[in-house]
């Protein structure tokens, strides 16, 4: 799984919680609201969320994170998809789709 840099993060994340700050001093001027909306889709991309707020909160907790924490997710989620397939009937999908 490829991860974002650390550094573009920061920077996205930055960019939108100032303009969500502009936003909420000017809600009625457009074109702040839309930079806003665009860098909250920006954030979205790169974080794999469908919604900007979501996507901050992962950022934020991307960024308090360590690439080892991260390694050691993975590694879990894998090996419990390998226990799910050598217990899975053969013949029969498992939850991950191999049969």
């Amino acid at each position: 799984m490829l991860l974002p840099a650390k550094s573009e993060v920061a920077r996205q994340l930055r960019h939108y919680r100032a303009w969500e700050r502009s936003m909420l001093a000017s809600p009625t001027d457009v074109t702040v609201r839309t930079t806003f909306e665009d860098s909250g889709y920006t954030l979205c991309v790169l974080m794999g969320k469908r919604c900007a707020r979501e996507a901050a909160d992962a950022a934020e907790r991307y960024l308090r994170t360590s690439l080892v924490t991260s390694a050691h997710e993975q590694t879990l989620v894998t090996h419990a998809q390998e226990q799910a397939e050598r217990l899975a009937p053969s013949g029969h999908k498992t939850p991950s789709g191999a049969a």
